[in-house]
């Protein structure tokens, strides 16, 4: 892409030959779906846990692309920021299916570094660059963790393949992996944007450009997840002990704290960052299920624990869709009312969406359909994906912690509706142009995957439990 962008070829093919390269990539995957095996002597595993993931990567790279179209339609810098993409893309995947904590620590570099980069591509506006350092500082900072914790299981087992430490886990070591486990959890909370990891993501979500932060929040944060359900459900299941209490505590902090802070902002871009802070301490109910259960080796606990593990997937593969639709739509009012200059102070501020159901129908329903969904609505993404994750916590008899995400979950309603009744309630406050057509089919093919996982979640909830199986 790189090379391309120095020859004369027109610049807006390349968000074409990106988009074709990515299509090509997901056939590719689906065609290799049932496959299994492994590659560079075992570091890297093709199996249906790392297809999912891979699938997850690039969906939202798609989306990402085709808004990127319009949104980048006229930059000279298009080459560079197609390469960024396309290398955050591959090291997301390389993380998905990495077996050896060395090649998950490259991915993880090579998908942050690029993130990095991309943070601050807008160097026009002080505001993105000022969201990549800051990106770039915490998460040198947290890459600097997770290496240390990284050497603390190496220099306990004496190999960094998680198969094989899994296996001296599991008969028992000397030495404590406490600490290995807290730097590993910083690590890999930072991603996770969990509590009290989490400093970095409001800001880097406001300020970078609104692909970008789709990006980010929908397919970079799933990387997290996808690293650390590797090394802590395959590597150190064995000593689920000493890591329950640790993730109950960041689960519940991460939720509570995203949901309030959520209900004060006015930017758009800031409340949904902090709504995909709550939507990650959901996601780690996975972790304290599968933590809390005695005997994983038993089928029952290992039936629960697949169970805890695949709606955490599902619920992965939602967000996917339901936070990269909302930060793209949000991202597209926001584009209009900076290139209509608005006399407000920020463009995604909740006075631009007043009257949006006037101006922009089709995007007024598509964001609502998307907030409904984060919120946890019926025959949407967000219900299924909620249905299975606190089901999982009352089957393995933590309805405290069900109750805790049930609450939370009720109390995000408010900020999620203000949204919609500001769209439909309210008169506008200026004239918004047409939205550009890279940002409606990116919206919409995101609030169809959100409306299809909640009517017929059936065929992909089998998908995700699959991806689990394969991991346990």
């Amino acid at each position: 892409m790189l090379l391309l962008g120095v020859t004369r070829i027109e610049q807006r093919v390349l968000g074409w030959l990106s988009l074709v390269a990515l299509a090509a990539a997901t056939a590719l995957t689906l065609s290799l779906a049932g496959a299994g095996g492994t590659l560079l002597f075992g570091a890297l595993t093709v199996d249906a846990f790392s297809q999912f993931f891979k699938l997850v990567f690039l969906l939202v790279a798609m989306l990402v692309v085709i808004a990127s179209l319009s949104y980048y339609g006229k930059s000279r810098h298009q080459h560079e920021y197609y390469c960024l993409l396309l290398l955050a893309t591959v090291g997301m995947m390389f993380v998905a299916s990495s077996s050896d904590l060395a090649t998950l620590f490259v991915g993880f570099e090579l998908a942050s570094i690029s993130t990095y980069a991309l943070a601050a591509f807008d160097r026009e506006d002080m505001r993105s660059v000022e969201a990549g350092f800051k990106y770039f500082i915490i998460g040198a900072l947290s890459s600097a963790l997770m290496l240390m914790g990284i050497s603390f299981v190496y220099g306990l087992t004496g190999t960094t393949n998680l198969q094989q430490i899994a296996h001296i886990v599991g008969e028992g070591i000397s030495g404590s992996m406490t600490l290995a486990l807290v730097l590993l959890s910083a690590g890999f909370g930072f991603k996770m944007a969990l509590v009290p990891f989490h400093m970095w993501a409001p800001d880097t979500y406001q300020g970078a450009p609104s692909v970008v932060s789709s990006l980010l929040a929908a397919g970079s944060k799933k990387m997290g997840f996808a690293a650390a359900f590797k090394v802590f459900v395959l590597a150190l299941l064995a000593i689920r002990a000493e890591w329950y209490v640790l993730f109950a505590v960041l689960a519940v902090l991460t939720m509570t704290y995203g949901n309030l802070v959520a209900l004060s902002q006015r930017s758009l871009k800031r409340m949904l960052a902090y709504s995909s802070i709550a939507q990650a301490g959901y996601i780690a109910i996975g972790f304290v299920v599968i933590a809390s259960i005695t005997d994983v080796a038993s089928p029952e606990g290992l039936s629960v624990a697949t169970f805890a593990l695949g709606s955490s997937l599902f619920y992965i593969l939602s967000h996917a869709f339901m936070k990269g639709g909302a930060f793209l739509a949000v991202g597209a009012v926001a584009y209009m009312v900076q290139r209509d200059k608005s006399p407000l102070l920020d463009e995604d501020d909740i006075e631009h969406f007043a009257g949006l159901s006037k101006s922009s129908p089709l995007m007024a329903l598509c964001i609502s359909v998307l907030m409904f969904a984060l919120a946890g609505i019926p025959l949407t993404a967000g219900f299924m994906s909620k249905l299975l994750v606190f089901s999982s916590a009352i089957n393995a008899g933590l309805a405290w912690l069900a109750i805790v995400a049930i609450l939370n979950s009720a109390l995000s309603l408010w900020y999620y509706a203000r949204v919609v009744k500001v769209m439909y309630w309210r008169e506008p406050q200026m004239e918004l142009g047409s939205v550009p057509m890279g940002f409606v089919v990116a919206v919409v093919l995101a609030t169809l995957g959100t409306v299809v996982l909640g009517v017929y979640p059936a065929p992909f909830i089998e998908l995700a439990m699959h991806a689990a199986e394969a991991l346990m």
